[in-house]
């Protein structure tokens, strides 16, 4: 196994095994026994792997498996799942946000709008995308593109992956908040389905531009938050480090687990042993299979009720019970 410069502290305990694993298979003339000593050290491996990540903190999640580096991001998923891609670009109003990318596909045997947000690879094209972050005219192409799927009767799949909406100067004076308000009603009342999926980070209002859907799932290893931990401890304790942030991403119930116990998403996708960082073309498999049934499903509805149950499910958002005080 090659080494990582991008590996998370919390994967030392792999360090020994592997490199057993590692002698092992650099032995041309391993024998029977040797062979039985290798698939018993991979079993180890995998077992302690998914002991590690089963019981990640939630920094952890946030800071090394969400923003790893080799995290497939919606291009990597939209390569390997989507076929016939035709992208559509420009809102009609202003210009083309290259962070939110749309286009018509064909996933399983169904055709689809596909509404994404593109971080970029390296540097320059991360530059282009704003690191993910959405202008206003990247939510209004969205739903440009959402009503021409309404129009032909097409499901609407959209793959979320922000830090959060581009907070800039310009986006803010081309109504960067009415924008992502206006998605959300809009996407409320849309009369198609709509499956949406947090891949990665789901931060703010940013995510929930393209999120209002009728199922929303989370990948295992992704979070979904109204700020992100460094936001929460910057405004909390003025400071964000190492343990303010901790602190925040604890109080903010922001993983996929903790999101489901909330109710503010209906399933979490599964990803590969360790991540999907690990395995690109397993979690896009994974991913795939759940889009497919979820839209499989969606399709037994009648239109009218889709939209009722989507607008209800959207209003019981923050709901809470209050016990009595005692007398």
């Amino acid at each position: 196994m090659a080494a990582d410069t991008n590996r998370p502290p919390f994967e030392q305990p792999l360090l020994e095994i592997e490199k057993e694993i590692d002698l092992l298979l650099s032995n041309a003339n391993r024998s029977k026994d040797d062979d039985s000593r290798l698939a018993e050290l991979q079993g180890r491996h995998a077992a302690r792997l998914g002991e590690i990540y089963a019981s990640l903190a939630p920094w952890d999640i946030v800071s090394r498996v969400a923003r790893h580096p080799r995290r497939p991001q919606s291009t990597d998923y939209l390569r390997r799942i989507c076929s016939d891609f035709c992208q559509l670009h420009g809102d009609r109003h202003f210009g083309d946000d290259p962070a939110i990318l749309t286009g018509f596909a064909r996933i399983g045997k169904f055709k689809v709008m596909v509404v994404a947000h593109r971080k970029g690879r390296d540097t320059s094209e991360r530059m282009l995308c704003n690191f993910g972050c959405a202008h206003p005219e990247g939510y209004r192409k969205a739903l440009k593109n959402m009503r021409l799927a309404e129009k032909f009767g097409l499901p609407v799949v959209t793959l979320v992956d922000t830090p959060g909406a581009y907070p800039g100067l310009g986006a803010e004076e081309r109504g960067q908040a009415e924008a992502i308000a206006f998605n959300l009603r809009e996407m409320s009342r849309l009369r198609t389905p709509i499956v949406s999926v947090v891949i990665g980070e789901g931060g703010s209002g940013g995510a929930l531009g393209i999120a209002v859907a009728d199922r929303v799932g989370m990948m295992r290893f992704s979070w979904y938050s109204v700020i992100s931990p460094e936001g929460c401890a910057a405004i909390l304790w003025k400071q964000a480090r190492p343990d303010t942030n901790l602190a925040a991403a604890e109080a903010l119930h922001l993983t996929a687990e903790q999101n489901l116990r909330l109710g503010t998403i209906d399933e979490i996708v599964d990803e590969p042993v360790g991540g999907a960082h690990r395995d690109h073309e397993k979690a896009a498999d994974i991913l795939q299979h759940w889009i497919i049934d979820k839209i499989t499903e969606l399709k037994r509805f009648k239109i009218e009720n889709l939209v009722r149950r989507r607008y209800e499910r959207v209003r019981a958002m923050g709901v809470v019970a209050e016990a009595a005080a005692p007398s």
